[in-house]
């Protein structure tokens, strides 16, 4: 019965990780990837669509983005969108594309970039930390119900500790790959 409550927590754990795994690669590291911008939202046509949706994006050079919207008259939405939420990049609109130049990374920048992973990095844990209590919550109160013996109650709670710590290793891997393309000069 409890293995049923482990297993149903294993697609939260991988949603956790996913979405840490985007958080990541939104993070500018010097390198252009289409990550940085697909994101935002642009107002347009009276609500806000992802940039991703409103044209192509291609990265020509390591540190050049290049969109191009599908719609010519957006592009001024597209550039004043980036600069408002990545006030660090500098798009600039050059006929019927805007051009991101990613600018090379500084000391002073790179320890705030490895702050913000750190901060990132914690979410993370705090995110599989809760869907472990809730997991483990449920499991005492089949315990406490007699559904699960008292061996079996412990018994679980190790291989929940196991998958977590699983989790937790996978959102420290991610964390340390990222630190080291931070680092990169």
């Amino acid at each position: 019965m409890y293995k049923e409550l482990i297993n149903k927590i294993k697609p939260d754990l991988n949603k956790a990780v996913d979405h840490l795994k985007s958080e990541l690669a939104s993070l500018q590291v010097g390198r252009a990837t289409p990550a940085l911008v697909e994101n935002i939202d642009v107002p347009c046509y009276g609500s806000t669509s992802p940039v991703k949706a409103l044209g192509t994006i291609n990265v020509p050079e390591p540190r050049m983005i290049v969109i191009q919207p599908w719609d010519p008259s957006i592009l001024s939405d597209i550039e004043k969108a980036i600069k408002t939420e990545r006030p660090g990049l500098s798009p600039v609109v050059d006929g019927e594309i805007v051009r991101v130049n990613i600018p090379q990374l500084n000391e002073e920048r790179r320890k705030e970039l490895i702050s913000i992973l750190s901060d990132k990095l914690e979410e993370a844990r705090i995110n599989i930390r809760l869907r472990r209590e809730k997991v483990w919550k449920e499991i005492q109160d089949l315990a406490r119900e007699g559904k699960v013996r008292e061996d079996d109650k412990f018994r679980a709670k190790d291989e929940l500790q196991k998958l977590v710590d699983e989790y937790n290793e996978k959102a420290e891997e991610m964390g340390k790959s990222k630190e080291k393309d931070i680092m990169t000069i």
